[in-house]
């Protein structure tokens, strides 16, 4: 158990946001490297899998992203191989990002992973607290949404 330092003793849960997100990344990023992913590349998969080809530019609204580092994390999805680049037959200005055949494979493996990683998130938990914890992260992203929505 981490101690909060005094300085954040007025945000304790905020403490425990940034030091659960912090660890719960780095456990991704080093399950994900086992299939040559780094964290938030599945993200984008995971979209273009469940939504078929996308601009460019609404994988970043969907993701929450911005454009340079949507456009580094297509780059490196497309020397690997997954994705593919077309230009937009209704848009020259836009680009369709889709993925390859090839990444159905890895489909497979980022859904056994993002298993592990639940389970290994929620160990011990009962279903009610698994639901509980997931009812407050969603309480806790809607208050942020609307904090940074205002904030704009």
């Amino acid at each position: 158990m981490v101690t909060v330092p005094s300085s954040a003793g007025a945000g304790p849960i905020s403490h425990a946001i940034f030091r659960v997100a912090r660890l719960h990344r780095m456990l991704a990023g080093q399950l994900l490297r086992r299939v040559g992913l780094h964290p938030g590349q599945e993200l984008v998969m995971m979209q273009l899998w469940e939504l078929g080809p996308q601009r460019q530019t609404d994988l970043v609204r969907l993701l929450d992203s911005d454009a340079a580092t949507m456009t580094r994390t297509v780059k490196r999805l497309e020397s690997a191989g997954f994705v593919r680049r077309c230009p937009s037959p209704t848009d020259k200005r836009a680009t369709i990002i889709e993925p390859t055949p090839a990444s159905q494979a890895l489909r497979r493996e980022v859904e056994r992973i993002w298993d592990e990683l639940e389970s290994l998130t929620a160990h011990g938990f009962t279903d009610e607290e698994r639901e509980a914890a997931a009812d407050v992260l969603d309480r806790f992203e809607a208050n942020l949404t609307r904090a940074a929505e205002s904030r704009r």
